[in-house]
């Protein structure tokens, strides 16, 4: 065992019995790289990574390649999911350095921790003009070793180009607020770009956009475009239909490596998941349809069945890799089908028409001619199907099941539970909704520290050590706030404004209001990481406007506004020139061109026709909309519960008939 062994990641663990020497991410690390003179060799990769499961095998797993690298090297290995602030920072390099980037992730760097070498991705033997990782490790070693001027030269070019980027955000920051011409930009810049035959967003590999979607959805609800509608019901529909959804258990894979969501890369992420409900459950709550309420349950059915940890958070990750019937691990073999496997569980018949059903065919979709499960009709499942479904579930469950990565991330909980909260309430499943609040105490009691200050990750109940970042106090707020709006409760309210008090003293610039991935006090990188773009989830830049915008709406607080316009300013120009890569900040956005709306309920939180308007309030569209108790000045009207509804600093009349309170908040309005 080597030093990982005392690890709490389980991306870490996986490597405590390999022959190199890893270290942690740390000082102590860099510390021996300087004694011995060696650069740091750093591996950054996450539990539920193929490619880097393969290197592992073939590479870190090998005595003789370990000797040297040892040897020449300080090794150190980094879960990118625990320190996404050294992810970013090093990635920014490699994408820089090379164009692309990926995972594994591989960079030499100095003592110093200045990058000079890049790469993902390395085989055993030189492979389709690529060097085997022994060469570039022997390269890498003869070049610091006989030409180490020119090495510190390039490791001084590189951190200087990134330092000398840290300003280019800041000056994004200072641009007008995002107005309806940045919206209708952004809709057509996406139509544009949106892939007519098979809905989403460019080409492959295709990844879910759930942040743009959400914008779309709230687009269509402040300006009844049919456009805007137009693009997520197809995208939502292919997706739903495709084999990046997983037909048996619910839930999505990662991402569809072709164009069509036929074949998915396996593995299954919380924040993909997450954010794909909500996307679903709002879907639904727009046009009623049965496809979005159906895959909503769903994902909400596979957050509790499979990534549900006993404390009460949620895993990370399913992984993509499990062993085949010959117990090799595979990628996928937990989910492929082929003609025979189908008449094998259900006999010849229903074999047949599950094969029809779902798409498997002799020639298959996949490897060795086995099939993902789709749904190619574009009808809905009946109750003969349901019977199919339920019988395939059960086969599938006695295969051996992928790894599951049970840390507790706390950005990816928050989605989770802002998720859970609003489908508790409009599928009328309280366990979505129990499921959520337990999560969410879990955030607060065990992702704090003494001060207050979010903790990245825990596992088994015990919070890691690192620090949390931007996207875990945006993200986390986000479900605090939901559940406040759900359940009325202020405890919610009060954390989410804890957590937001720091965004505002320790992640935010004074000058510009543009916003840092790290806190002030964080642990120094080459550079501060910064960037207000979506990746597969939320920027923490904009989920921290999100968060600051519907505290605003809930407190009437000035001052958070005007932090979340200030955050907000960024959009403006990356609405026209890249929408895709800001769809939170769109919505967000379109949340403040809305007001955002505030529903304040006036009577017993428990009286039914309290809960009456709440839920019609939470059913309607109206872009960003809170719920939260009455004031002292709102009172029920004539004895009965009433609504205000309200846009800074001015309410209407009150309502007591919830059909007329949804109708009214769900009407579109005119744009200013």
């Amino acid at each position: 065992m080597n030093r990982l062994a005392g690890a709490t990641s389980p991306y870490l663990l996986q490597h405590a019995d390999n022959p190199v020497d890893w270290w942690e991410w740390g000082d102590d690390a860099f510390a021996a790289a300087r004694e011995r003179d060696v650069p740091v060799l750093l591996s950054v990769g996450y539990a539920a990574c193929h490619w880097c499961h393969v290197m592992a095998h073939e590479s870190f797993e090998d005595a003789g390649l370990a000797e040297y690298l040892n040897a020449h090297f300080v090794p150190v290995k980094v879960d990118r999911e625990e320190r996404p602030d050294v992810d970013a920072v090093y990635m920014e390099a490699v994408q820089a350095a090379t164009g692309q980037g990926g995972w594994p992730m591989t960079v030499w760097l100095t003592p110093d921790g200045e990058p000079f070498y890049f790469g993902t991705y390395f085989p055993p033997e030189p492979r389709h003009g690529m060097p085997s990782f022994r060469q570039v490790l022997e390269g890498v070693a003869e070049a610091w070793h006989g030409r180490r001027e020119e090495v510190a030269d390039v490791a001084r070019r590189i951190v200087h180009e990134l330092s000398g980027r840290a300003g280019v955000y800041a000056g994004l920051a200072a641009a007008d607020l995002p107005g309806p011409e940045s919206m209708r930009q952004a809709l057509a810049g996406l139509g544009r770009e949106f892939d007519e035959r098979s809905g989403g967003f460019g080409g492959a590999p295709k990844f879910p956009p759930s942040m743009v979607l959400e914008f779309l959805l709230r687009h269509h609800a402040a300006t009844g475009s049919p456009a805007a509608l137009d693009l997520v019901e197809r995208t939502c529909a292919a997706m739903a239909r495709g084999g990046i959804h997983d037909q048996l258990g619910g839930g999505f894979a990662r991402y569809s490596v072709d164009a069509h969501w036929v074949v998915p890369h396996f593995e299954k992420m919380l924040y993909d998941n997450a954010l794909l409900l909500r996307v679903y459950l709002h879907l639904w709550r727009a046009t009623g349809g049965p496809l979005a309420r159906r895959v909503a349950e769903r994902a909400g059915d596979f957050l509790l069945r499979e990534l549900r940890t006993a404390e009460g958070g949620f895993a990370s990750a399913l992984d993509a890799d499990s062993a085949d019937a010959e117990g090799h691990s595979r990628e996928g073999a937990f989910y492929v089908w082929t003609p025979g496997q189908l008449v094998d569980v259900l006999g010849e018949e229903d074999g047949r028409r599950a094969a029809e059903r779902y798409g498997v065919t002799e020639q298959g979709t996949f490897e060795e001619g086995a099939s993902v499960l789709r749904w190619p009709g574009e009808d809905e499942p009946d109750a003969s199907d349901q019977q199919l479904r339920e019988r395939l579930l059960a086969a599938r469950e006695l295969r051996p099941r992928p790894a599951r990565d049970d840390k507790v991330v706390a950005a990816w909980n928050g989605l989770a539970v802002a998720a859970l909260a609003e489908a508790g309430v409009l599928l009328d499943r309280p366990d979505f909704l129990d499921a959520a609040v337990v999560a969410a105490a879990l955030l607060l009691d065990v992702h704090r520290d003494g001060s207050g200050r979010l903790l990245r990750t825990s596992r088994d109940g015990v919070a890691g050590r690192n620090a949390g970042v931007l996207e875990d106090y945006g993200d986390v707020a986000e479900g605090l706030l939901t559940l406040h709006s759900v359940t009325g409760d202020a405890r919610w309210l009060d954390a989410a404004g804890e957590l937001l008090e720091v965004v505002l003293t320790r992640f935010t610039d004074e000058t510009s209001g543009a916003l840092y991935d790290t806190a002030a006090d964080a642990e120094p990188l080459i550079r501060r990481p910064q960037d207000p773009t979506d990746n597969a989830a939320p920027s923490g830049w904009t989920a921290a406007a999100g968060a600051l915008l519907s505290y605003a709406a809930l407190t009437d607080s000035e001052r958070h506004r005007t932090a979340a316009e200030r955050a907000l300013t960024v959009v403006t120009p990356l609405a026209g020139q890249a929408p895709r890569f800001v769809g939170w900040g769109l919505a967000t956005a379109q949340a403040l061109l809305d007001g955002p709306r505030k529903v304040a309920l006036a009577g017993a939180p428990d009286d039914p026709a309290t809960l009456a308007l709440r839920i019609a309030a939470l059913a309607a569209t109206a872009p960003g909309l809170v719920v939260t108790p009455a004031g002292e000045d709102q009172p029920v009207v004539d004895g009965a519960s009433a609504a205000y509804v309200c846009r800074r600093f001015t309410c209407d009349a009150p309502v007591t008939d919830p059909a007329w309170l949804r109708e009214g908040l769900s009407a579109t309005p005119k744009e200013a």
